[in-house]
């Protein structure tokens, strides 16, 4: 009886907090997180036209590699973007994932406006498709899902900068309610946290903790868990990420795969604001709910380090006879779950549904024994 009471007083301080959390500012636990010093990792490059080249540097645009080209450019934007992406400001990476990269033009809570990179694999589009996907405002790339920019070596981070060429014109930030044209270069400055975590632990219970451990030793608190996960869903995407990998990051979500390459099943890490919105994820298991340290605190929405700077899926493939196997290694974010009745973390049990069918019962149950889940962070970037 005494875990009911706290279960529903919990889930009352959940209400709460998705009632009358203040949205804007940061909660102090993070102010560290959201105004990190950076370090440019490498900038991309993509020319919006048919067979533009896809480029990227590491060494501040002296030298570039050219690792794809575009299918098909864009002159349009969609202003219904996905809902979180009101959660970014304008001129900013909006999402990351191993299917789309979404690119903000809209002022922050203001617009919705975005278009976006797609990889090969959607330039027919799906049936049935359960994603956000614009397929008239995207640029179509000859990347597949799972490579290059879309969760391979190459993937931006959200809030990364966007910035543009025109001919005749020097590089310059995003104009305010840029809309693409054919012959723009764009260019997305991919900065990470100079001084990124270790790991960051998320306590798998009503009013668990998530706290982050720095390469220093320095351990803190970060938010809360208003309600675990215990179950898996269909999450469109997560077919193109191994298990135990981000398969997604935006203002609203950490989306994490636990199905094999080819077969789909994840789970995701959402902020209490943004869970009260879509209403079905309260009734459902596949989501885990989170909120600042303190009901007063700010909530989370395009809140570092979970939804902004310092995640991307990291899906580097490493062959037999991959002669930087080493670095790529360093480079891979990895998550582990710490079951209920083994000692020690666990690589992510690997579990896979069905597109065409429904929900199976044992899906909703899939995770109940995970007793925390663990981020493993790059050791390099």
């Amino acid at each position: 009886m005494r875990k009911i009471a706290l279960a529903i007083l919990l889930l009352f301080f959940a209400g709460v907090v998705f009632a009358v959390a203040p949205t804007r500012g940061v909660s102090p636990a993070v102010k560290y997180e959201n105004n990190p010093n950076f370090i440019e990792a490498y900038r991309i490059k993509i020319e919006n036209k048919v067979d533009g080249t896809i480029e990227v540097s590491d060494d501040e645009g002296v030298n570039w590699l050219a690792i794809g080209r575009v299918l098909q450019p864009t002159n349009k934007i969609n202003n219904n973007g996905f809902a979180a992406s009101l959660w970014i400001g304008e001129g900013k990476v909006a999402a990351t994932a191993v299917n789309a990269i979404h690119l903000k033009v809209g002022p922050k809570e203001k617009s919705r406006a975005l278009f976006s990179l797609l990889p090969k694999n959607f330039v027919t589009t799906p049936i049935n498709y359960k994603s956000y996907l614009s397929p008239n405002s995207s640029i179509y790339t000859n990347i597949m899902a799972g490579e290059g920019l879309f969760g391979g070596e190459w993937a931006p981070y959200v809030g990364n900068i966007i910035m543009l060429s025109r001919t005749g014109e020097a590089v310059k930030i995003l104009p305010q309610g840029y809309v693409p044209l054919v012959n723009d270069k764009l260019f997305i400055i991919v900065d990470r946290p100079a001084d990124a975590p270790k790991e960051m632990v998320f306590e798998n219970r009503f009013g668990g903790k998530i706290f982050v451990q720095y390469f220093s030793g320095e351990q803190k608190i970060v938010g809360e868990v208003l309600r675990p996960v215990s179950g898996i869903g269909r999450f469109e995407g997560s077919e193109f990420a191994n298990p135990g990998r981000i398969r997604a990051n935006h203002p609203g979500v950490i989306d994490i795969s636990v199905s094999p390459p080819g077969k789909i099943g994840g789970f995701q890490i959402i902020p209490s604001r943004h869970g009260n919105e879509m209403g079905y994820v309260l009734n459902q298991t596949q989501w885990m709910i989170i909120g600042p340290t303190q009901v007063s605190d700010y909530s989370l929405e395009g809140i570092a380090p979970f939804f902004r700077y310092f995640l991307k899926p990291a899906n580097v493939q490493i062959t037999e006879d991959d002669t930087a196997w080493a670095k790529k290694m360093a480079e891979r974010f990895l998550v582990e779950v710490k079951l209920k009745d083994k000692a020690g973390w666990q690589t992510m049990p690997i579990l896979a549904l069905d597109k065409n069918r429904p929900l199976p019962e044992w899906a909703k149950t899939a995770l109940e024994n995970v007793e925390a889940i663990k981020i493993i962070f790059p050791v390099i970037i």
